[in-house]
Parts: C-alpha cells; structure tokens; sequence
C-alpha cells in the first residue's frame, strides 16, 4: 500500500481498484498489531479514492507508522495516536 518514489510529482494517480482519482487527503486509520491491540493513528496523510475506500500510504510516511507500531505497548487494547509527519 506504499506510494514509491517513482511517482511523479503533480502527476495524477488513479485508485487501482477502481480507477478514479486518488487525492491527497488526512485520515484516521486503524491498526492491528497484535491479538488484542489496535492503535488508531490520527491525521494520517494518505491518498484516498475519490469513488470507493481505497488509500495508499507514501513509502516515507509508511516507515514513519512502522516505527510508531514498533513501540505500542502490547498489553493495551487500544491505543490512539496522533500522527506527526
């Protein structure tokens, strides 16, 4: 789901699900990172379909969640955090 750097700036992409025109957007996504902990991370830059649900996330902001994920406590059951870009 990573946006590479391939992509060119201003270029317009297009939701490979459906084809319609993903947009640079900033949402609140759900994570699962183990049997009973999910970390919601606040205003996630990702580019979202203008048509259906889809979203990709860009490779240096994907490196970014990992490393977020990387230190949730796994004991607790949810876990909300806000995203820093």
């Amino acid at each position: 789901m990573g946006i590479g750097s391939e992509v060119e700036e201003g270029a317009e992409m297009k939701c490979r699900v459906c084809g319609s025109a993903l947009r640079a957007s900033i949402t609140d996504l759900p994570f699962k990172v183990s049997e009973r902990t999910i970390v919601i991370l606040k205003d996630l830059p990702v580019a979202q379909c203008e048509a259906c649900i889809e979203y990709l996330i860009a490779d240096a902001v994907f490196a970014k969640v990992e490393a977020l994920l990387s230190g949730v406590d796994a004991s607790v059951e949810l876990e909300i955090i806000p995203f820093a870009a």
